[in-house]
């Protein structure tokens, strides 16, 4: 078996947080359940993650996460607990996987011209996730295998990414045949327009403007709809034809109307992408530089940050300064003065600016990480690991915030709870076999404390049960000493 079958194999074992309303079934339980469906796109997910496609950037998960949950409340499906994420791909392009998870590509959001229509394309995704239509293609065809749906979708996302080496294709199905599967699975004709239909009611029902979604896909087909050249892949997995935008703008008139004003996290996040994917500093520094206005919140944040890549941090502080003034409540704004002051050598300063924004924001996840980085690089790696551990405690935790408290521990000196925490790191993935395996190693570790070596044995029993029972025995027989 090839190394990642072998690790999704693993992933599709693990249970499910039951759902918090009974489930009698419906047709396509018989071939896919929701548990199932689950299983799958954390496998899908740990693939994804392996190819560096996932961007772990705190603060653009903090936004498509705000945007999203705020449309996924609004569908009558609660069942799903929804996870959103940035892919590190230029193309326009989002998509659905199985369980709730729910990619946008770094190109759509910086493509899309208003938040409602980001916000469009996003409930599109969720509704086919909710109006489960891999299930039920499933269930049209009972031969195809969970194995299979899973290397299909994983191959069609990472063969869409030109970030991905040839290297981590291997073993997988070839591009065309998957992509050519994963359109008669995921986007029938049907599929599409239900998609539409549920995707639209929420995006009205969350006060966004309904017309959002026909606006954007309009726009890219009359874009690229009559070009022989390149076609964006939102358009090659969700085809817009004339009469779909005309029922999706018919369909806009029935429901309520809404004025929505962009917030100005989304020109931020639109921002902080186009610095970070830019091929040099230099060239995200010209891109802002050169905005005819240049006065948007946007844009000057952008200019602060393509500054600081080029280490002109007192400019950047001096911008991030002005924003604070005038946007005291937006957290950005806040952290990247505060990182501009670190990389300026104002240690001092940035300690008080980190400080008081903590005070005004208490476990913000974005806010938190960036200044227990900022204090693990300082030497004091004991405050940021007290300051992560209250986050721990309180705050759902996302893999990038659980790799970063086992850093702070093993800075610290304790090497133990670092492989502790990189234990639910690696569960937080998908990645069993390496949490086990990081359990082990806390509990190898010389000289652990009584009360800590009882946390990681319990820690180790719940990890094993989430095994077949013949593995289980396996893996169970050297844990014991």
């Amino acid at each position: 078996m090839k190394p990642w079958a072998a690790a999704l194999a693993v992933v599709l074992a693990l249970p499910v947080r039951p759902a918090e309303l009974p489930d009698f079934g419906t047709p396509a339980d018989t071939a896919l359940s929701k548990s199932r469906e689950s299983q799958i796109g954390r496998g899908v997910m740990l693939q994804l993650r392996n190819a560096g496609v996932v961007m772990d950037d705190p603060l653009l998960t903090e936004y498509v996460t705000t945007l999203g949950s705020q449309l996924a409340s609004r569908a009558n499906d609660g069942d799903f607990q929804f996870e959103f994420f940035v892919a590190k791909d230029d193309q326009i392009n989002a998509f659905a996987l199985p369980g709730g998870f729910v990619g946008m590509n770094s190109g759509l959001i910086v493509a899309s011209e208003t938040e409602s229509e980001l916000a469009g394309v996003l409930a599109h995704e969720i509704s086919h996730v909710t109006q489960r239509h891999i299930a039920r293609a499933a269930y049209d065809n009972q031969r195809t295998s969970i194995m299979s749906i899973a290397a299909l979708i994983a191959a069609v996302v990472l063969g869409a990414s030109g970030n991905v080496s040839g290297q981590a294709m291997q073993g997988m199905m070839l591009g065309s045949q998957a992509l050519a599967a994963q359109r008669s699975i995921n986007f029938t004709r049907a599929n599409e327009s239900e998609a539409d239909r549920v995707g639209m009611e929420l995006l009205s029902s969350a006060g966004f403007d309904p017309n959002g979604m026909a606006s954007f896909f309009d726009k890219l087909g009359k874009r690229f709809g009559g070009s022989n050249q390149y076609v964006p892949a939102i358009l090659q997995s969700h085809p817009v034809t004339a009469e779909r935008t005309a029922e999706a703008r018919s369909r806009a008139r029935t429901l309520p109307a809404v004025k929505h004003t962009d917030s100005i996290n989304y020109a931020l996040a639109k921002a902080r992408i186009q610095v970070l994917s830019a091929t040099t500093p230099e060239a995200a520094y010209e891109t802002f530089r050169g905005k005819k206005d240049g006065t948007s919140p946007g844009d000057r944040y952008g200019l602060a940050l393509a500054s600081m890549q080029l280490n002109l941090n007192d400019s950047a502080e001096a911008t991030f300064k002005e924003l604070i003034a005038e946007y005291p409540s937006v957290i950005a704004f806040r952290i990247g003065q505060a990182e501009a002051l670190e990389a300026g050598g104002s240690k001092d300063a940035a300690r008080r600016s980190y400080k008081e924004s903590v005070r005004l924001f208490p476990r913000n996840i974005p806010l938190t990480i960036s200044y227990a980085e900022a204090l693990i690089a300082d030497g004091k790696a004991a405050e940021a690991h007290e300051l992560l551990l209250d986050l721990l405690n309180n705050v759902p935790a996302t893999p990038a915030y659980l790799r970063l408290i086992a850093r702070a521990a093993n800075a610290e000196g304790d090497a133990a709870n670092a492989y502790f925490y990189m234990s639910y790191y690696y569960a937080a993935i998908g990645n069993l076999p390496l949490a086990i395996g990081q359990v082990r190693l806390a509990l190898e570790t010389p000289d652990v404390h009584t009360v800590d070596r009882a946390r990681f044995r319990a820690r180790l029993d719940q990890l094993l049960e989430y095994l077949p029972e013949e593995q289980r025995e396996l893996a169970n027989a050297p844990a014991r000493r």
